[in-house]
């Protein structure tokens, strides 16, 4: 057991440090565009499904609520938590048109659309960044793998943050990471220190 804690350990490490090397200067640009954005009157629009989902739920909260710095909360909603409209959607509809119908009724061109997919190949977050584009907002995706990295987000998006894993957890490990840095620094450049 201390060897698959020790092994694990180093490969979530590396994992990050693989996407942290031939991510940065995309991280930075998402950085200032979702700084845009909120300067802009936009929003945050973000969406994945199971743990994705939970990370989209937890980037929304620290936008909203505060991640270092206490300061005004800023606009970012997850549309991973209404149970009622991805039900009824769900039901009525299809289950691939969860993320679509929210993007339809609350998106505006100045907001910002961020879809979750560990493999990039989730049809109900491709087809909410497909509508989100049609809108003309700017679309991100997170995403990972490495033997088609940024699946079929990677040509539809404005921006693909791909980590180079085949590892579930470690893709995650490594967009909870991610998600961490770009509140840190949207924080800092939004509200600098007096």
């Amino acid at each position: 057991m201390k060897t698959r804690i020790s092994n694990s350990l180093v490969q979530s490490i590396m994992a990050k440090e693989s996407f942290a090397h031939q991510s940065i200067d995309d991280i930075i640009l998402l950085c200032s565009w979702i700084k845009e954005t909120f300067e802009d009157g936009g929003k945050l629009l973000i969406f994945g499904n199971g743990g994705s989902a939970a990370d989209a739920q937890h980037l929304a909260a620290e936008f909203v609520n505060r991640f270092l710095i206490n300061r005004r909360p800023l606009p970012a909603l997850a549309l991973t938590t209404d149970t009622s409209i991805l039900t009824a959607v769900g039901n009525d509809f299809s289950y691939d048109l969860i993320f679509v119908k929210q993007i339809q009724a609350l998106a505006k061109p100045e907001d910002l659309a961020l879809g979750i997919s560990t493999s990039g190949t989730s049809v109900n977050v491709v087809k909410g960044l497909e509508t989100a584009k049609d809108m003309g907002l700017r679309t991100v995706a997170f995403t990972g793998g490495t033997k088609r990295p940024g699946g079929d987000l990677k040509a539809l998006c404005d921006l693909t943050l791909n980590v180079p894993s085949d590892s579930t957890p470690h893709i995650q490990e490594t967009h909870l990471w991610l998600e961490h840095i770009v509140c840190e620094i949207v924080e800092q450049e939004m509200f600098p220190p007096c």
